[in-house]
């Protein structure tokens, strides 16, 4: 079974959101104060959209700020599916218009061509990363990481930043950062929302494996402080 990470419950989303936006923010100031710049992880999907809008507000360095996907859908940044185009709505607005955005997305027809064109486009990117900003799906999958694709061994073994991924049981190949990559950060937050991803959440730490439930990848480490923010 594994040792549970520090979890956090929340009565409201609202509360989470705040108290999340808030320490994060702190630690990219403070990562700006030490060594000039900080790096942030985030992930896609509409969880992450109100919190997102808050942290866009907090009184810190954004110019010094490196963001980047801890996943894409190979799609056109434009496009309604891209987590690029969220990003650019919700997060890179307000104060933080000043951050420094890359993208994963490129020219390439696909993420198995394209993939090590964006390793290279973070190479400038500062690692290991101060915050990533992880969800989770109720199948388990956390980044691209889907326990029903034949790409799952590679994008958990890898030493590379990126990896492609074709998901069954989603829609669009996609690229996502490697467990390598996400691992070699400073702090993992876990932004969870309903009863039900409590409830996989739950199951993940009964299973422990992470072939069956890749979440597992990032809850069984000890490596990287994993917090759990979760609000009904």
């Amino acid at each position: 079974m594994i040792k549970e990470t520090v979890f956090k419950s929340f009565d409201t989303t609202t509360a989470l959101e705040a108290q999340l936006a808030e320490r994060i923010a702190k630690q990219l100031q403070q990562a700006v104060d030490t060594k000039g710049q900080a790096s942030l992880v985030v992930s896609g999907g509409s969880t992450p959209k109100a919190l997102f809008g808050l942290l866009s507000k907090q009184a810190i360095d954004w110019n010094q700020v490196y963001i980047t996907l801890a996943d894409e859908r190979w799609v056109d940044v434009d496009d309604s599916a891209s987590n690029e185009a969220m990003v650019r709505e919700h997060l890179l607005v307000g104060r933080a218009r000043s951050a420094k955005f890359q993208g994963l997305k490129n020219m390439f027809t696909t993420p198995y061509q394209g993939a090590d064109m964006a390793a290279e486009k973070l190479a400038h990117i500062e690692q290991p990363f101060d915050v990533v900003i992880l969800g989770m799906g109720t199948d388990g999958h956390t980044c691209s990481w889907f326990p029903c694709s034949d790409d799952l061994d590679n994008a958990l073994t890898s030493d590379k930043l990126c990896a492609a991924v074709t998901p069954t049981s989603a829609p669009n190949a996609r690229i996502t950062l490697t467990k390598t990559a996400i691992l070699n950060s400073k702090q993992i937050y876990l932004h969870l929302v309903g009863e039900q991803k409590l409830s996989v959440y739950r199951e993940a730490l009964k299973v422990d494996d992470q072939k069956v439930m890749p979440i597992c990848a990032v809850l069984a480490q000890h490596k990287t402080p994993v917090d759990v923010y979760w609000s009904a």
